[in-house]
């Protein structure tokens, strides 16, 4: 029974992400949930006013949702979020809270120290702004 069980038990488990260096999680989607809320409780931690708090914590709520409707299928939430593998889902999630921390560090929405020289700002004769959109 041993030598039949065993074969069914690692064709069950994916044996690797055939992505060097990304290493098959072995309990992935309640890593990712906790890496999404801590994301969002480092955000909270930003000004709502800053467009960086407010672009990420719309992403990360949205794939939040996406995972509690999933309810732990991990195909369906790897098609909806359309990131690949779940693994690389999880590094994509870990990677963005270690910028929102970063980001938290930097205090990047205050305005700058230092004035900006005439001209710093102009590219192919216009002027950069936040606000512009071309």
């Amino acid at each position: 029974m041993f030598r039949f069980t065993r074969p069914l038990l690692n064709a069950a488990r994916k044996p690797s992400t055939g992505i060097t260096g990304l290493k098959v999680h072995r309990d992935p989607v309640p890593e990712l949930k906790k890496t999404y809320e801590a994301t969002l409780q480092t955000l909270s931690a930003i000004p709502q006013s800053s467009v960086y708090r407010q672009g990420t914590e719309a992403l990360t709520l949205h794939k939040l949702k996406v995972l509690e409707k999933a309810n732990g299928n991990v195909a369906a939430i790897e098609k909806e979020l359309d990131e690949g593998q779940i693994e690389e889902s999880l590094d994509i999630a870990q990677d963005e809270l270690s910028l929102a921390q970063k980001m938290l560090q930097w205090k990047a929405w205050e305005p700058l120290e230092e004035k900006p020289q005439p001209g710093q700002w102009q590219y192919f004769g216009k002027e950069a702004t936040a606000s512009s959109s071309s």
